[in-house]
């Protein structure tokens, strides 16, 4: 679970987020969304304790993110990432996986690799792979983990349609999961989300899907 209580954060004196406060439940699936330039990045970032906040408390789990702990709980994505093109499919996820443990469990790496479609291409430079490819690769990296919370940024930024597609998938293979994505494709989040998170002029506003789609449909203003 992810709690968020008065939440601010600014870039000298402009207040990208305002007093945010938003509980994402254990076993949800939110997406936040909102115009180019609203803060999106800068939540999910302000969750992770990458940037500085102004004020407020972010829990994940029950331990304030500013501690050591709650790194045990998520897994991240972020929107670019960077993989190792010299080194095969399996040998990126090895080495990912070797930074957070002290033997790397093979049993989960071929769950991992078959989760993400690319066992057969698991001996090919990661160099060869296509961008879909690449984001199924940095998605079992994340997956690895096996973290209560996966938070990822713009997932299916870049993809065609029948990637976009494999992404939403594997993320609906994972019923047991607290998801949190930034998305720009609405048609996407319905497909995977129970939950959306209106992010505007520095706040943010849950809804249920059905919600959401009520108020687009009345015509009030959101995306």
């Amino acid at each position: 679970m992810i709690r968020v209580a008065h939440l601010t954060v600014a870039y000298k004196k402009n207040k990208v987020l305002d007093d945010v406060n938003m509980v994402i439940e254990k076993g949800e699936k939110c997406a936040l969304i909102g115009r180019n330039g609203a803060g999106k990045s800068t939540f999910i970032h302000s969750l992770l304790n990458l940037i500085p906040i102004l004020s407020g408390e972010v829990l994940i789990n029950g331990v304030n993110h500013k501690r050591h702990e709650w790194k045990k709980h998520i897994a991240y994505l972020p929107e670019k990432f960077q993989l190792y093109p010299h080194l095969t499919g399996e040998e990126n996820l090895r080495f990912f996986a070797s930074l957070n443990a002290s033997k790397i469990d093979e049993k989960r790496m071929e769950e991992i690799l078959r989760l993400v479609h690319l066992w057969e291409a698991r001996n090919v430079k990661s160099k060869q792979y296509s961008k879909g490819m690449l984001q199924r690769l940095g998605l079992g990296i994340m997956l690895y983990y096996d973290a209560d919370i996966l938070i990822l940024d713009e997932p299916t930024s870049g993809l065609d349609p029948l990637g976009r597609a494999d992404i939403l998938s594997i993320l609906r293979s994972l019923p047991d999961k607290t998801i949190l994505l930034s998305s720009h494709h609405l048609d996407e989040v319905k497909q995977l989300c129970t939950h959306i998170a209106y992010l505007e002029n520095g706040k943010i506003t849950k809804y249920s899907i059905a919600e959401f789609e009520s108020i687009m449909w009345t015509g009030e203003g959101k995306e």
